[in-house]
């Protein structure tokens, strides 16, 4: 079973639908037993970080969450909850993160080389950069849907695919051992999203 964690800040509903969708058994908690007995962890999150790792923290399971990790069960962030992986974040001002994965999370626009739109949301394709077990199904060059202003950087030793934008290489997932993370929502990402989250579930 794979928990999926609620503390206020996520679109558990599609995530949730998309778990039921493949056949993998999952449930919306904020219950640090549940948390415990899950098989594996998803850290949702849309939004301000600074918000979000607010909320986290009051929830009072960033401890719990991170004794799991240590304990080897696969976690999953996406979209804000793979940016509340890194070590910080400068969205609005400077602020730590969980510091489970090398990096800081930095706004695109400065970086950009061509002038398009931010947030960068869309469509993009995925260029693998190493390995990762949740890509198990999939080829490389498969679109997946993003909606993000800021990007994770300083983080290259755990890049595992990227998606180009502005002229710069986005960072779309990244992995450390048993934690995993996508910019990108697989949860709207179609079938190569569900692919994906297949691959996770069966980690």
């Amino acid at each position: 079973m794979i928990a999926v964690i609620d503390y206020g800040v996520g679109n558990l509903f599609s995530l949730a639908a998309s778990l039921k969708y493949i056949g993998a058994k999952s449930l919306v908690t904020a219950d640090e037993k549940v948390i415990k007995d899950s098989s594996a962890i998803i850290l949702p999150g849309v939004g301000a970080f600074a918000d979000a790792y607010d909320k986290l923290e009051k929830s009072g399971l960033i401890p719990v969450i991170k004794e799991e990790v240590e304990g080897g069960k696969p976690l999953l962030g996406i979209c804000l909850g793979m940016q509340l992986l890194f070590e910080r974040s400068f969205e609005y001002g400077e602020h730590r993160g969980l510091g489970l994965i090398e990096g800081e999370v930095c706004p695109i626009e400065p970086d950009l080389k061509q002038k398009l739109k931010v947030p960068h949301m869309g469509w993009n394709s995925l260029s693998f950069v190493r390995p990762s077990p949740i890509y198990k199904y999939l080829t490389g060059g498969e679109y997946v849907y993003f909606v993000h202003s800021y990007y994770a950087k300083g983080c290259s030793g755990s890049v595992t695919a990227t998606a180009e934008y502005g002229g710069i290489d986005i960072t779309a997932s990244v992995g450390r051992g048993n934690v995993f993370g996508t910019q990108f929502h697989p949860e709207k990402s179609g079938a190569v999203g569900l692919k994906i989250l297949r691959a996770f579930s069966e980690l």
